[in-house]
C-alpha cells in the first residue's frame, strides 16, 4: 500500500523569498493548458529555468523561507505541477500559496532542520510527510519535517479539492 504524503523526485535547491512572480510570469496567467503554463515556470530567471530544465522529473523543491509570497495567484501552483513539480519542502510558506497548492494537490512541507547546505539540484530525494521525515538516500542524509495530518495528505493524494470532490460524487470515500 503507498504511504500518504510519500514523494519520491528530485531536488531543486532554492534560496528566500521565492514569489510568485518569479514561480510563474505574468504573461502566462491568460493560459489554462498545462503545457502552456509549465513554459511559464520560471520564465523571468533564465538561470533558474536552466537549473530547472537540467533536474530529472519528478521535482522536489527545497527552499528556504517565504516560499510563495506575493500574488494570491493560484496559476503558481498549477505552474510547478504542469513542470513536473510534485513536492516543495521550505523553512516557511506564504499562507495563500499554501492552502493554493493543497487545494490543488501540492505536496508542501515546512523543514525543521535546514537540508539545503547538503543538497545539490538534481540529488534524489525522499520526502514523507506523515512520518516527517525528508531523505537523500545517496548521501545518507535525513532531516525532520513538520508532518502532517492524515485528512490533508488525503487531500494532496487526490489531488487537491477538485480530486476529493469528484471522488465523493462517485461515492468514494477519502482515506
Amino acid at each position: 500500500m503507498k504511504s500518504l504524503g510519500r514523494v519520491e523526485g528530485y531536488a531543486l535547491v532554492m534560496g528566500d523569498n521565492v514569489d510568485t512572480d518569479t514561480i510563474v510570469a505574468a504573461r502566462f496567467l491568460h493560459y489554462t493548458e498545462p503545457g502552456k503554463l509549465a513554459e511559464g515556470v520560471f520564465y523571468n530567471v533564465p538561470e533558474l529555468r536552466e537549473r530547472l530544465a537540467r533536474v530529472p522529473r519528478p521535482v522536489v523543491i527545497v527552499a528556504g523561507r517565504g516560499f510563495g509570497y506575493g500574488s494570491s495567484r493560484e496559476h503558481a501552483v498549477l505552474a510547478l505541477l504542469a513542470a513536473g513539480v510534485k513536492a516543495v519542502v521550505a523553512a516557511s510558506f506564504h499562507r495563500i500559496f499554501y492552502r493554493n497548492a493543497i487545494n490543488n494537490g501540492l505536496l508542501v512541507v515546512e523543514y525543521l532542520e535546514e537540508p539545503r547546505p547538503h543538497l545539490a539540484d538534481g540529488d534524489r530525494l525522499v520526502v514523507d510527510a506523515s512520518r516527517g521525515v525528508l531523505e537523500a538516500p545517496g548521501r545518507g542524509l535525513r532531516w525532520r519535517l513538520r508532518s502532517l495530518p492524515p485528512r490533508i495528505l488525503s487531500l494532496v493524494e487526490t489531488g487537491g479539492l477538485r480530486g476529493a470532490l469528484e471522488r465523493m460524487a462517485r461515492g468514494q470515500r477519502l482515506e
